[in-house]
């Protein structure tokens, strides 16, 4: 089936459902344009995405909440159409300070409630005025943190109605049974976030996760950031490897495409990150579905 805004959703396992391919709205706050999130997103939800991938770390919430806003007012969508996520970020993992980080997010977009929240990383870092504390050297301050404490906070935040879904990212699979034999769990985490790209398959995290009816939701989906500080730019893009530019090239697509059908075909949700108009438009409506 082709990919529209009306059926391209998939079933989470507390009966809510999650659009198969998002918007990632993540831009270095020093280098990205003030307004770039704000444009992206209108141009997205026009094209057809119902679901936006942002969080506090982002600091470009405002931008998106506008964006989405806007969107419902003029008639484009209504609120139930459209599917946000936010993250819990590692200074506020102690139980005590995850609804206030969830609360400051919502008055921040100047929404009621998110459709997912997700803790962001399974390590904690020291609580505190900034989002990355760091020693004398320079190196990051970490805080012991209890994941199962955590997720009973989240799990009071869903029950206030201020999130649809819980879900987690970055999780190996020991974190993940962490949450999934707590005594007394609620609500079990619907999603886990991660890598997951034509290089970067993750296939036995993968299988665990279908196992347990945990949806996975696939970052940097067209390859991995080309930062110099942790990647070896010798190793050629994602985008030029040579099997997706031939397939490209047989099927009439970009690469691009390639890279996103691969995914979406195993069920995996994609959530690629644009602010080029014409990237955010080619990524969502040539895409088509096979039957899972």
């Amino acid at each position: 089936m082709d990919l529209t805004a009306e059926s391209h959703s998939i079933p989470l396992s507390d009966r809510n459902s999650i659009p198969l391919i998002g918007l990632g709205t993540y831009g270095d706050p020093h280098t990205t344009p003030k307004g770039t999130a704000y444009e992206s997103v209108k141009v997205a939800i026009d094209t057809g995405y119902r679901h936006i991938d942002g969080a506090l770390l982002y600091f470009n919430e405002h931008e998106v909440g506008q964006a989405i806003r806007e969107k419902i007012a003029d008639g484009t969508v209504k609120r139930e159409d459209i599917f946000y996520c936010g993250k819990l970020w590692n200074t506020f993992h102690p139980p005590e300070l995850v609804r206030p980080a969830l609360e400051k997010t919502l008055k921040t977009l100047k929404l009621d409630y998110v459709d997912l929240y997700i803790v962001e990383m399974p390590t904690a870092f020291k609580p505190g005025d900034t989002l990355y504390p760091r020693d004398e050297n320079g190196k990051i301050i970490y805080h012991k943190t209890d994941l199962c404490a955590t997720w009973e906070a989240l799990e009071a935040c869903k029950d206030a109605g201020l999130a649809k879904s819980l879900g987690v990212s970055n999780f190996n699979k020991r974190q993940l049974e962490l949450i999934l034999n707590k005594p007394g769990l609620k609500h079990k985490p619907v999603s886990n976030q991660i890598e997951c790209h034509p290089y970067f398959t993750q296939p036995k995290l993968f299988e665990y996760c279908r196992q347990n009816d945990i949806v996975i939701v696939g970052y940097s989906p067209l390859g991995t950031s080309r930062d110099p500080s942790w990647v070896n730019l010798k190793c050629p893009p994602l985008l030029e490897d040579e099997l997706l530019v031939s397939l490209a090239k047989k099927y009439n697509k970009t690469t691009a495409q390639v890279a996103l059908r691969f995914n979406v075909q195993r069920g995996v949700v994609v959530i690629p990150k644009s602010f080029n108009p014409v990237h955010i438009r080619e990524n969502f409506p040539d895409i088509q579905l096979l039957s899972f």
